[in-house]
């Protein structure tokens, strides 16, 4: 026979109306006697039927993700599977569940979430970038549907709310500390154009320039995608340059990215830092174990994941809850692949 909520008021006692409630993480219930009727339900095995709530409650307790258009970028970079461990562990602590659309193309995506909210499939949901011109945003904002962004919105950022780093105080300081070091000559190798993280790491990289008097040079900006191949390719493109004239220093937005051009370097037998120094962003765990291991951005992706969720959460149970940004902090991480330059 199954176990009820009465019987888990029972062995807790407390009333089943308050055993519903903590299963629906109440904030009025207190956490004393949360953690006794959990302490209950994990005696006892009971497990919510989430389905049947659903039902009564006229919600999935589902929170759905939408990736960017490159299904490519998605599951081989790094960013993302640390990301999504943020945003289980928000979701997990509100007992809401996760539902993912992918997809080959931006069209695939876009109706993936068009058939994923006008199904009822979910709550409310997180984008996890943030570029240009995105016809999911315009479809979510008429429907009046619960989102939250990773990243800054393009447009209206007032009345989004989103999850962000300041990538624009982030791409200054990994541009001054290079600087710093001595460096006048630096690459900023960045993602799509079209992202708006790719935007403010490079207006923040112009204003370090300025700020130091190194004129901003055109061709020293690359954009490639997120992946192995784009990080090789921005290097072969710039080691195009004359020898005399090819930069010392390279500002990488993304440590996958910053792989493929050390393995392009090696290919070229050009050492890291000696002949060319490279910092990096977002910090994931192969940014340690390179060789030589990256000085790379920590933006602390999990926490971005987690406060998305949390921020989502509370946009669907509470429809007034007003729209606000949430900044999450970055570091600098000094490793091996930075060194002064030799003047």
């Amino acid at each position: 026979m199954s176990v009820t909520i009465k019987d888990v008021a029972k062995v807790a006692n407390v009333a089943p109306s308050t055993v519903s409630r903590v299963i629906a993480n109440n904030p009025r219930i207190s956490e004393r006697t949360k953690v006794k009727v959990r302490e209950a339900m994990n005696l006892l095995g009971y497990h919510p039927n989430f389905i049947a709530r659903s039902l009564a409650n006229q919600a999935t307790q589902v929170i759905g993700l939408v990736t960017p258009g490159s299904s490519d970028v998605f599951f081989q970079n790094p960013f993302f599977p640390t990301v999504l461990r943020g945003l289980n562990e928000g979701a997990h602590e509100h007992q809401y569940a996760l539902q993912l659309v992918t997809g080959k193309s931006e069209d695939d995506i876009y109706h993936g979430v068009v058939q994923m909210v006008q199904g009822g499939r979910v709550d409310g949901v997180v984008l996890l970038y943030s570029k240009v011109e995105d016809r999911i945003v315009s479809y979510l904002q008429e429907r009046n549907f619960p989102f939250v962004m990773i990243g800054k919105p393009y447009k209206m950022a007032d009345s989004i709310t989103h999850v962000d780093n300041d990538n624009v105080s982030a791409g200054f300081d990994a541009t001054e500390f290079l600087i710093g070091m001595g460096h006048e000559r630096i690459a900023f190798v960045g993602g799509d154009k079209q992202l708006v993280v790719t935007m403010e790491r490079l207006h923040g990289y112009k204003e370090a320039l300025e700020k130091a008097g190194i004129p901003y040079r055109e061709s020293y900006t690359v954009h490639e995608s997120f992946l192995l191949e784009g990080g090789k390719d921005a290097i072969c493109a710039l080691m195009e340059l004359p020898e005399h004239d090819r930069p010392t220093a390279l500002l990488v937005t993304d440590d996958l990215m910053s792989l493929g051009v050390l393995n392009t370097l090696s290919e070229l037998e050009m050492s890291v830092p000696e002949d060319i120094s490279i910092i990096s962003f977002n910090n994931v765990l192969f940014s340690e174990m390179s060789r030589p291991p990256l000085t790379s951005v920590d933006i602390n992706i999990f926490q971005l994941g987690y406060e998305a969720s949390k921020q989502l959460i509370k946009c669907v149970e509470n429809k007034e809850e007003p729209s606000h940004r949430v900044t999450v902090p970055h570091e600098i991480v000094k490793r091996f692949s930075t060194e002064y330059v030799k003047k």
